[in-house]
């Protein structure tokens, strides 16, 4: 099986999780509606207190379901939604994507990739230890940022679990993910 979407979720509150749903709405150029993260400038906030004009790259979060797979190793129980995702997704390794990657997902919708998401510590006040389980170092020291990817909405849909997602790479050469 390709690249799919495992579950979706939203909240309307800044909630740390997001409750899994049937389907979510993708608004192009705003987020997923009924997300407290919805809108053109940021909607974070810690984002919002340094500066509330920002363009809002995080309109989408986006995470790989095999990380519950990996942090379970370390004895952590993670479900969708719980690490604050809009999308879970199986099959693709969202880590490695470029930034500028547009991925479709199902019918309609079109998320472009801006960049990695940066976990806070509020992962560890979801479940102690489990920040270290998702930020780590590379073999040179690098920091290594496992907790998803960010993304805007090109183009609006519904987006349900099972639905396929099929990557179009922006043209090289290919800019790596930072945090965004």
């Amino acid at each position: 099986m390709g690249a799919r979407v495992t579950a979706v979720s939203r909240s309307g509150a800044h909630d740390f999780s997001k409750p899994t749903q049937d389907s979510i709405r993708l608004l192009a150029r705003l987020g997923v509606e009924g997300d407290a993260h919805l809108g053109v400038t940021v909607q974070h906030r810690s984002r919002v207190a340094q500066d509330p004009t920002q363009p809002n790259l995080r309109q989408v979060h986006l995470i790989h379901e095999e990380l519950f797979s990996e942090v379970a190793a370390a004895g952590f129980a993670v479900s969708p939604g719980e690490l604050g995702e809009n999308v879970t997704t199986a099959g693709i390794d969202l880590l490695a994507l470029p930034v500028g990657t547009l991925l479709r997902l199902g019918d309609a919708a079109v998320i472009e990739v801006t960049g990695l998401r940066n976990p806070c510590l509020q992962i560890d006040m979801f479940q102690d230890g489990l920040l270290k389980q998702v930020v780590g170092r590379d073999e040179d020291g690098g920091v290594v940022r496992k907790a998803g990817i960010m993304g805007i909405v090109v183009t609006g849909g519904e987006v349900r679990p099972g639905d396929s997602i099929a990557v179009d790479l922006p043209a090289e050469p290919h800019r790596p993910l930072e945090r965004v």
